[in-house]
């Protein structure tokens, strides 16, 4: 049982450590969110030459590599599409501004030419029989692509209606006119012909359109999980793990414009550089478990690292007492919450209770299970986990403003505390 003394020492310990943390942490995540990665996808290899970056911050902090090659890196292979050539697009005399002005799907595929629009209207949706005229227009070669106009809609009408006109790619190119914030994501398959998404405005459907985007799919591109290892303070085949996890992809780049890629500062530049601040502090202080630190890649393709390395039983699952998934550190000034927070009640009572405290942070709030990090595979084999983001202000998301500079870091060395805290009350 831990005496008051002793916890109030440790309280000073840790404001002591992690003062500074930030400082670190910003150096790391700028480099993450550096154009040299253009932003940690498939072009120009950003992902992995992170990953080189990643491995190197590993072993000079003192992390012990994990694997059974004896090495930091875990590759796995993934099928991508990409866009590493030209993409442009001038609706009428303007040549329109990618990611302000529009969007490329992430599954869209090449194009190079004029497009001329047939408009529908989104009534066909739930009157199909609407629909054959137009497509007919389109297969008779009096119109290369079709039009629709989602201005007004609702988030999720406007995702549903998307998912069912990306249908018509198999005829001809389809653009879409839309008042959405712009997010991207990365396309696992490529579609016959190209899609766009354009900010309402910009175009009409009887707009003179010339287009030229560069795709490319790849087959079983190579990226790598990137794993560290610290052992316990006294050596037990006994001795419990803990494991902190973050991944370190994004979405990459979208054409050859050094301008046009996705930093994504908060989501997860920032946790990863938590990842290396919560490394940094346990090699100063070991603890009585044995730490894993694991940067995922492939996330943001559909957790396709992390579910390689439970697949293919990385580690013995059973002695893990705890993993934190860091996803989304970079605010903090409205608090976290804990996904799985109510799944594993007594566990997030005793964290809620050390923020209670010791009033770390704003609040610190509780979700059930969800499927959108890495923590995810982990929970389905019966890891007892919480994926923790922060919440605040900056609510650039899969977008081009996600920016380093955007980060406030209001709340980081705060949430270092509070988790070293609960590592070691568990």
């Amino acid at each position: 049982m831990l005496t008051k003394p002793f916890l109030l020492f440790l309280g000073v310990l840790v404001s002591f450590l992690t003062f500074g943390q930030v400082e670190k942490a910003r150096r790391v995540t700028e480099v993450l969110c550096s154009d040299s990665l253009y932003g940690r996808g498939y072009v120009n290899n950003g992902v992995n030459k992170a990953a080189n970056f990643l491995q190197d911050e590993f072993r000079n902090a003192g992390l012990q590599p994990f694997l059974k090659n004896d090495s930091y890196l875990q590759p796995f292979s993934l099928d991508v599409n990409t866009f590493p050539g030209v993409i442009e697009v001038k609706a009428g005399n303007e040549i329109l501004t990618p990611g302000i002005d529009y969007l490329v799907d992430p599954s869209s595929g090449s194009f190079d030419g004029e497009l001329n629009l047939v408009e529908l209207d989104t009534s066909v949706l739930s009157q199909t029989q609407l629909l054959a005229p137009f497509a007919e227009q389109v297969r008779r070669g009096e119109k290369n692509g079709f039009y629709i106009d989602l201005t007004g809609m609702s988030p999720k009408r406007s995702y549903y209606a998307v998912h069912q006109f990306n249908s018509l790619t198999e005829l001809a190119a389809v653009v879409y006119s839309t008042d959405q914030k712009f997010t991207w994501s990365v396309g696992r398959t490529q579609m016959k012909n190209p899609v766009l998404h354009i900010k309402s405005g910009k175009i009409e459907a009887k707009t003179e359109f010339k287009v030229k985007i560069e795709a490319e799919f790849i087959k079983n591109f190579e990226s790598k999980n990137v794993v560290g290892y610290l052992p316990a303070k006294k050596k037990s085949k006994k001795a419990e793990t803990i494991v902190f996890t973050a991944h370190y992809d994004h979405l990459g780049g979208m054409g050859t414009s050094p301008k046009t890629y996705f930093p994504g500062a908060n989501d997860n530049a920032s946790g990863t550089a938590m990842l290396v601040s919560m490394a940094d502090y346990f090699i100063e202080n070991p603890s009585k478990y044995n730490i894993v630190f694991i940067a995922f890649a492939g996330e943001e393709a559909g957790l396709v690292g992390s579910k390689y390395f439970v697949e293919n039983k990385s580690m013995d699952f059973s002695k893990i007492k705890f993993l934190l998934n860091l996803d989304i550190m970079g605010s903090g000034e409205e608090g976290i919450t804990a996904v799985n927070g109510r799944i594993h009640e007594k566990e997030f009572a005793k964290f809620k209770a050390i923020n209670d405290e010791k009033n770390y942070l704003s609040q610190v709030k509780s979700r059930g299970e969800t499927a959108n990090s890495d923590h995810y595979h982990f929970h389905l084999n019966g890891v007892p986990s919480f994926f923790i983001y922060t919440m605040g202000p900056n609510k650039n998301y899969h977008d081009v403003h996600d920016t380093y500079e955007e980060l406030s870091f209001s709340a980081y060395d705060n949430i270092v505390k509070l988790l070293v805290e609960f590592v070691e009350k568990l």
